[in-house]
């Protein structure tokens, strides 16, 4: 690879994906990681940013991992903040990091955030949807503008973040949880991933992520066709959705449902509630997460929030 080719790509994979949006006040997550590290450094050179780097502490020496993240970019004339979280909560400790992380990112910053998603991840991100039998949206892996988040290195292999920190005389931070096989991901990463490779013969990494943009277009072409689908007030009219495919009144039930505020949706409450309209038999109320209840009366699909049940 020719000097400084890896910081010129992710220079124009973050100008690219700058010019898909108005907004101005942009923020980029730091992990210390070769990923992170690279993207904070070129996006600094196209606009003004906020570096925020997040300490977990969830490793001893864990501060001094983001101090010295802070200061590689601080040589390079980019000011950081640090953010310090308390990861806590169900789901284990990937996804409550996560949570926290992106609370942390949140309050911190009210306008765009850059996250340093790669191709890799977004390879990982699809099969774990398909282990899991999550549906399409979560196939279609991760959005490249998905505000308040931007992706801009969905496109970009993790090896040309690694390159560009060495072209930048940046070190990037190797997380040890990175190479830990209890993580579902490190064994994606290491084993399944490579396995794949060897058998299909290369571009699996590739592929994957293809696939997942192939299917966003689908699904943005899908949840257009159900915005249109007329709502009247806080209720649906069943015979409003009866002349769409199961497809289309899911999209619809999920962001009427959502409206009312019930959380966590799955593909199974959404099928318990689509039975309501397609498998009518007189059935009782669907349960839903947070206490809510949908339910079928004279034509109409209605959500009774908590400490409104009625039998």
């Amino acid at each position: 690879m020719a000097a400084s080719s890896a910081t010129l790509t992710i220079r124009k994979a973050v100008k690219d994906l700058l010019a898909t949006t108005d907004e101005r006040r942009i923020a980029v997550a730091v992990s210390g990681g070769a990923d992170s590290l690279a993207l904070a450094a070129a996006a600094a050179t196209l606009t003004e940013v906020i570096v925020l780097i997040v300490d977990h502490g969830l490793q001893e020496g864990s501060a001094e991992v983001a101090g010295q993240a802070a200061a590689q970019l601080h040589e390079l004339k980019v000011d950081s903040r640090i953010l310090t979280v308390d990861v806590t909560g169900a789901g284990g400790m990937e996804a409550a990091a996560r949570r926290a992380r992106y609370a942390a990112l949140r309050a911190a910053h009210d306008g765009l955030i850059l996250l340093g998603h790669t191709l890799d991840d977004q390879a990982e991100t699809v099969l774990l949807g398909l282990g899991r039998g999550s549906g399409p949206r979560s196939i279609a892996g991760m959005r490249p503008l998905d505000p308040p988040w931007g992706r801009p290195l969905l496109k970009i292999r993790r090896t040309v973040t690694v390159a560009a920190c060495q072209e930048l005389g940046l070190t990037p931070w190797q997380d040890p949880h990175n190479a830990d096989p209890r993580f579902t991901r490190v064994r994606l990463r290491h084993e399944l991933i490579p396995l794949m490779e060897e058998i299909l013969q290369g571009g699996v990494a590739g592929a994957l992520a293809r696939t997942a943009g192939q299917l966003r277009e689908d699904l943005d072409a899908l949840d257009k066709i159900a915005a249109a689908v007329p709502r009247t007030g806080a209720e649906l009219q069943v015979t409003d959705l009866l002349e769409h495919p199961p497809a289309i009144r899911r999209r619809v039930l999920r962001t009427w449902l959502r409206d009312a505020g019930v959380p966590e949706l799955t593909d199974g409450h959404l099928r318990s509630v689509d039975a309501l309209v397609g498998e009518w038999r007189g059935q009782g109320g669907v349960w839903l997460p947070g206490g809510f209840v949908a339910r079928r009366r004279h034509g109409r699909l209605c959500v009774q929030p908590p400490g409104q049940i009625t039998s």
